[in-house]
């Protein structure tokens, strides 16, 4: 692809870094803004400034939050006994859409996947152990995608926990095996969280 513009051609090049950008998308975003009055592109500069520089993670669950605790966690409505355990906030955001769980999340920011070097040491395991050990959790809710990741990461947590008094339970399988949470329609999604099973029912399966 040939640029008249280094500038021009910078800019693509860093759009494109961008998941499911190619190329021609980049260009075509980059056109548009350039279209704009200038005023656009600096609010679009100045959020994604701000995001990088004042984003937190939650102390408590690891979402991502403006505050040191997230919305969520400081709700006092909230079933704080009550954990649903996800890969990240884009599942915590599809669960919340349906409007169907009260408790508090817990986001390990991934899965265990040996082939992308990505061990239980990498993820946020052990504070999710550690409430479980305090007596501060009455079930856990497995609710990673249905993948083989997913569920290994599943098992090794359920591992870690299986000798304290806590109910372990996963999400019923109304999502096909393979999909990503965060593609499911919230009334699917709703289902599986109130339906859900014993998760040693599931191993067993």
């Amino acid at each position: 692809m040939e640029f008249s513009s280094k500038l021009l051609e910078n800019a693509v090049n860093e759009v494109s870094r961008l998941p499911g950008i190619g190329k021609r998308t980049a260009l075509r975003l980059v056109l548009h803004l350039l279209k704009q009055p200038k005023e656009h592109t600096k609010f679009l500069t100045d959020a994604l400034s701000q995001l990088r520089s004042d984003v937190k993670s939650c102390k408590k669950c690891h979402n991502i939050s403006d505050t040191i605790l997230c919305d969520i966690c400081s709700n006092p409505n909230r079933k704080e006994e009550i954990i649903c355990v996800v890969e990240d906030i884009r599942d915590v955001m599809a669960i919340e859409n349906t409007g169907q769980f009260r408790g508090l999340y817990h986001v390990l920011g991934g899965k265990i996947s040996p082939i992308e070097g990505v061990g239980p040491q990498n993820l946020n395991i052990d504070s999710l152990v550690e409430k479980v050990q305090n007596g501060e959790v009455k079930e856990l809710i497995f609710a990673l995608s249905s993948t083989m990741e997913g569920d290994t990461t599943n098992f090794y947590i359920f591992k870690q926990i299986e000798k304290y008094k806590v109910i372990t339970s996963t999400i019923a399988r109304g999502i096909s095996v393979g999909d990503e949470l965060e593609y499911a329609d919230e009334v699917t999604l709703g289902r599986s969280i109130i339906n859900r099973i014993p998760f040693e029912q599931s191993i067993k399966g």
